[in-house]
């Protein structure tokens, strides 16, 4: 005859009688719902990881694209004021699609007129395209064409006024654009090998920033 083992003097026999043996996992995710663990899915942690990768490389590669484009102040550090020759300052330039040309000056005093050829020539409001007076404009040069700048107040006939030719960027640009602008076959390559340098640093910063950010999460 079998005896069964008398559990009347152990604590939490009626709560968990040795007849009955826990089923861990089936409380596993009772604790997993109140956040003692931590979400064991083995799928959705890599999934998650590799989004939050992909966005950190993509920001920074568009920061980095960012970075790249340059400010050209009018005038340096005689900024837009009368009597200075914008020409030979503009003549030391070379402008790509996507810079900023940008215009210091006194509030109120000046100001900043985008007009066509004519009104550069004559110092009138002719095929006016935008205008700006906050004393410190960023004007981004979308297209690669040439651009008239003069100021309205009167000072173009002193000289307050601009012009600039904005290249396409030197890895779209065709054959004889670049040999026009570089000097010819070996600037072109020059500038394109350049190009591809620039891209590639900016992906592998990219991915360095991506890896640092997915061990920091």
């Amino acid at each position: 005859m079998l005896l069964e083992p008398d559990t009347s003097n152990i604590i939490g026999a009626a709560a968990v009688p040795f007849s009955r043996p826990i089923a861990l996992p089936l409380l596993l995710p009772t604790y997993i719902n109140h956040g003692h663990l931590p979400d064991p899915d083995p799928v959705t942690l890599p999934v998650a990881a590799m989004a939050r990768i992909l966005v950190v490389a993509v920001l920074a590669v568009l920061a980095a694209d960012l970075c790249a484009a340059t400010d050209h102040i009018v005038g340096a550090n005689h900024g837009w004021n009368p009597n200075i020759n914008y020409s030979l300052w503009s003549g030391n330039q070379t402008f790509y699609v996507g810079d900023l040309i940008s215009f210091r000056y006194q509030k109120g005093t000046h100001n900043v007129f985008e007009v066509n050829e004519t009104g550069y020539d004559n110092c009138t409001m002719a095929g006016v395209a935008g205008n700006w007076t906050s004393g410190k404009d960023f004007i981004p040069l979308r297209e690669p064409r040439r651009y008239y700048f003069i100021c309205g107040n009167g000072f173009c006939l002193q000289g307050m006024k601009v012009a600039v030719t904005v290249h396409p960027l030197p890895h779209n640009a065709s054959a004889a654009d670049a040999s026009r602008q570089h000097g010819g076959a070996g600037a072109q390559d020059e500038a394109s090998a350049a190009a591809a340098s620039t891209k590639t640093a900016a992906w592998m910063a990219a991915l360095m920033v991506a890896a640092a950010a997915a061990i920091a999460a």
